[in-house]
């Protein structure tokens, strides 16, 4: 049995869990304290490192790819205070926190962990139903049902059709995106058959989040509505389109019989924003970007 106590939260590790409860530290961050008690099995582990640092270090958790739908949606973009998969350690607990790394690494090795990608969940994400009020409107989620009611940020477009309420067999993907500069960011669900979603400030199926602290939470709520539609990996590997990352099959151009040269310039254009801005992924801009010189 290996524990590590900080202000920051409090780890425990049995051989086959490694429990993480969120402290009650000004710098936790209003997600971990709404996740609550994380318990990663040690299969769902590819990893766990001690950074030593001048004021304080930090204990890092690295999950296999796949295995936790939080970090599916949000991948990798969580501010440091809301990853609850990382621990402040103060200077004098440095020893407790290598021995603590040293215990994992052990069963790691014992037990053979494969700390490849996996193509399902293996965290139950976080509890439903839940309720988030952020950016333009308010999320609930109940385990079958979303729930989207505007608030009076939001524009016409999206009040004027008032609360809007579908089930997870209407939806194709839903995707988080946090605010990066002066950029906003959103929580976007991906209704079926809709290829290119509205902006997110006019899109009926989408949050617009302004970069307040509330913002997090909405990874959250898409991480318990990704937890119940395809994992993407099984999804791919059936042949199925993937489920998660989104932005590669929505910015996809439409299957026209004959292609207009402008509008595919435009899009590569549209393109080669996404990316600058950081919407696309090197990966999926590619992917994108080599659909559109297809159609040429």
């Amino acid at each position: 049995m290996a524990e590590i106590i900080q202000k920051d939260g409090t780890w425990t590790f049995d051989g086959d869990t490694v429990r993480i409860v969120p402290g009650r530290d000004k710098g936790v961050g209003p997600l971990r304290q709404t996740l609550g008690e994380v318990a990663v099995p040690l299969r769902a582990l590819a990893g766990i490192s001690f950074e030593p640092g001048r004021k304080a270090g930090r204990l890092r958790l690295r999950l296999r790819d796949g295995a936790d739908p939080l970090l599916q949606v949000t991948g990798g973009r969580l501010p440091e205070a809301s990853d609850p998969y990382r621990l402040t350690v103060e200077q004098d607990r440095t020893g407790v926190a290598e021995y603590f790394v040293d215990e994992v690494r052990a069963a790691l090795l014992v037990e053979q962990v494969d700390s490849g990608p996996t193509r399902e969940y293996l965290l139950p994400g976080p509890a439903v139903p839940i309720t988030v009020a952020a950016g333009d409107g308010t999320v609930a989620f109940d385990g079958d049902r979303v729930t989207l009611e505007w608030n009076w940020t939001a524009e016409e477009a999206k009040r004027s059709g008032g609360t809007r309420g579908f089930g997870l067999a209407d939806l194709r993907t839903v995707e988080w995106s946090p605010s990066k500069g002066l950029s906003n960011g959103w929580l976007r669900f991906l209704p079926v058959g809709v290829a290119s979603p509205a902006a997110p400030k006019y899109d009926p199926f989408t949050v617009e989040l302004f970069g307040f602290k509330n913002d997090p939470l909405m990874a959250l709520v898409a991480a318990a509505v990704a937890l119940r539609l395809p994992h993407p990996a099984a999804a791919a590997a059936d042949g199925a389109p993937a489920a998660v990352p989104v932005l590669s099959a929505a910015t996809a151009p439409p299957e026209e019989t004959a292609a207009d040269h402008d509008t595919l310039l435009r899009r590569l254009r549209e393109l080669g924003e996404m990316h600058q801005t950081g919407i696309l992924t090197a990966e999926e801009f590619t992917a994108a970007k080599q659909a559109v010189l297809r159609r040429f």
